[in-house]
């Protein structure tokens, strides 16, 4: 195949005919919300369904997501999950840009709101909308994104429970913040990549994840811990703080590390990949536990009483799908 065939490392499906190559990757075109293909929400209303409308709240509160990480979570055919994109990006609810990877490695189609997704999102929680300049600018503020990669990856994390629990039917993910809405619930006082609430039958464990791509020097994943004992002290929950590291070696990096300063009020747990790729398995070690590995729903946590640096238990509205009932 030709290093210029438009086709080469896309994702089946994301090319439509031969030699229409996909625009670089400055390239977002949205269509202008006062055109026919970008109507209003109640002319477009019969086009929606309730997945729709979860996808129009996964976008804009988790940034972007992949068309691998929205079939993983929503669709059961990647191929039908492509057409659907498809057919909401021709009338302006969701838009795409594609990320270019590393030779020799597929390209990465990330959807981002449109113009109809991020003023359905906004105006179901009671927020102005949008104006169309300012969602340019937020998408090609996510393009450009120096932490794009770490973004996805975080995205991966809590996707991979979301289908796990799929095929599951006693787990559930019940609560999936961002870095952002995550820093604003408990006060400002934490800054960690997520923050969610995993359920296994009648346990809950709520948990804070700091996603490690061994860019820092190990000094600086410990000084995290400060933020997180003095969030506990003031009232905050007793979520453990979960490492997912890049290696096994930097885990046991962190463990000497830790061990040299424990933190007796936080409960800390760390996996890497050689410990698998579900966080819902057997794969974190408690630091101070030895070895053993537990599931995410092994590991110790609690609500506490709800307060000002305190959401407390999720509710229904915080499931990630609630649009889907």
């Amino acid at each position: 195949m030709s290093s210029h065939d438009p086709t080469r490392h896309f994702p089946a499906g994301e090319v439509s005919r031969p030699g229409n190559q996909p625009p670089p990757m400055v390239a977002l075109r949205t269509p202008n919300p006062k055109t026919p293909a970008g109507g209003t929400l109640i002319e477009m209303s019969h086009r929606l369904r309730p997945r729709d409308y979860a996808i129009a709240s996964l976008l804009y509160h988790h940034t972007t997501l992949t068309t691998d990480q929205l079939t993983a979570i929503l669709f059961r055919n990647p191929i039908t999950c492509r057409h659907r994109l498809g057919t909401l990006r021709s009338f302006g609810f969701v838009d795409r840009f594609i990320r270019r990877s590393h030779p020799g490695t597929p390209n990465l189609v990330c959807w981002v709101a449109g113009p109809l997704s991020a003023r359905l999102a906004t105006l179901s929680a009671g927020e102005n909308p949008p104006t169309v300049r300012a969602l340019r600018e937020r998408q090609d503020r996510i393009y450009a994104n120096p932490a794009l990669d770490h973004l996805i990856a975080t995205n991966w994390f809590f996707t991979n429970l979301l289908a796990h629990a799929r095929t599951n039917p006693h787990t559930c993910l019940l609560r999936w913040w961002s870095e952002r809405h995550t820093a604003a619930a408990f006060g400002q006082r934490i800054h960690p990549d997520g923050h969610g609430v995993w359920a296994d039958g009648h346990r809950q464990v709520g948990f804070f994840l700091e996603l490690d791509r061994g860019t820092e020097p190990i000094g600086k994943l410990t000084q995290k811990l400060s933020s997180h004992r003095r969030l506990r002290a003031e009232g905050g929950p007793t979520y453990p703080l979960l490492f997912a590291l890049p290696s096994r070696a930097r885990e046991q990096n962190l463990h000497r590390r830790l061990a040299e300063r424990p933190e007796p009020s936080l409960a800390v747990a760390t996996t890497s990949p050689e410990s698998g790729d579900n966080p819902a398995d057997p794969v974190w070690r408690l630091v101070g536990n030895g070895r053993h590995r537990l599931a995410l729903a092994d590991l110790p946590a609690g609500h506490a009483q709800p307060g000002p640096l305190n959401p407390g238990p999720p509710t229904a509205a915080d499931h990630p799908l609630h649009h889907l009932g």
